[in-house]
């Protein structure tokens, strides 16, 4: 059952497999209910998988297959807190590697086009800590980097 509120994320006609991705890729993420189309519609026909619930990192999400009307931006991501680098690594790597693309400052984009901002804590402690020195030269540092490096940023807070 689709809960009360859940992000609809709209895809050509990958939902399924994206959701499998995610599931496979993402602690506390899973694949629930395939949903196909009663009747033709404007993208796809009758059978075809229409909506995908699933979830990740405990988020419930219906993936659509809308069709190419739609795109993915970066006016959407999912931030994703890793707590070491090879957390970081892994989940980077993973939507990278995966067809995705790197961008700027822990952002990367999957394959499907959704963003994603796989941010460690150390970072955002860093960047957030009342000394405005170490904030700055935290911040500074993540601009510099595409995937965040936490031993830079543990230096940029020393100094």
């Amino acid at each position: 059952m689709i809960p009360k509120n859940t992000i609809c994320l709209w895809y050509d006609t990958d939902a399924l497999d994206a959701a499998t991705f995610y599931a496979k890729t993402f602690p506390d993420s899973t694949v629930g209910a395939v949903h196909r189309a009663p009747a033709d519609f404007p993208s796809g026909k009758e059978g075809d998988v229409l909506t995908v619930e699933f979830t990740v990192l405990g988020i419930p999400c219906v993936g659509l297959n809308g069709g190419k009307a739609f795109k993915q931006t970066e006016a959407f991501s999912f931030q994703v807190a890793t707590d070491d680098q090879e957390e970081t690594d892994r989940l980077w790597n993973a939507i990278v590697g995966n067809g995705g693309a790197e961008s700027s400052c822990g952002w990367c984009k999957d394959k499907w086009g959704l963003n994603w901002q796989i941010t460690p804590r150390v970072l955002t402690d860093a960047f957030t800590s009342p000394d405005k020195g170490v904030a700055k030269r935290a911040f500074e540092a993540m601009m510099e980097m595409r995937k965040i490096d936490i031993a830079k940023i543990e230096a940029a807070v020393r100094g």
